[in-house]
């Protein structure tokens, strides 16, 4: 009887002390916490700080590329704002962030715009350059990408 009653007292323990090692494990960051960039002024930034620097880039690059900034040329000043924050939006949420994405589903976006394969590229390109700038690592970067690319779907050849 006595061996039956220490060995329940050890399947107890075992199991009290592996709850209490999950109990103290910390689930992994969300791509959203590790992107962490340093602006250029020097000063750390993450989350959607990070994101928003990042979009500002991608836009810009977007802009100076000839294979696809005519689609933007005729946004006006209050137009690039909503689309940044758009985009930041939906790259906070697709990274596991609090932020929600509220503009138009991509379909409907880009209906009748038949983007081509190679403006998709242009694009994924101006976005990995602003990345880059920023020394985002290339797991975070992947990650990333990883997360926007099922987009492309519902853009090119629309």
């Amino acid at each position: 009887m006595r061996e039956k009653g220490v060995r329940s007292g050890v399947l107890v323990l075992v199991g009290a002390l592996g709850l209490a090692a999950c109990a103290t494990m910390q689930p992994e960051p969300t791509l959203y916490e590790r992107l962490r960039i340093v602006d250029v002024s020097g000063v750390p930034q993450l989350g959607r700080s990070a994101i928003s620097l990042v979009v500002d880039d991608f836009v810009a690059n977007v802009a100076a590329d000839d294979r696809i900034n005519a689609r933007f040329k005729a946004l006006q000043p209050p137009q690039v704002s909503r689309l940044k924050a758009n985009l930041a939006d939906q790259i906070c949420q697709a990274a596991g962030g609090p932020c929600s994405y509220l503009g138009r589903d991509m379909k409907d976006t880009h209906k009748g715009m038949n983007i081509t394969e190679a403006e998709w590229n242009a694009t994924v390109e101006a976005l990995v350059k602003a990345l880059d700038k920023y020394k985002v690592g290339e797991r975070e970067k992947k990650e990333l990408l990883a997360a926007l690319g099922p987009m492309k779907a519902d853009i090119v050849g629309q």
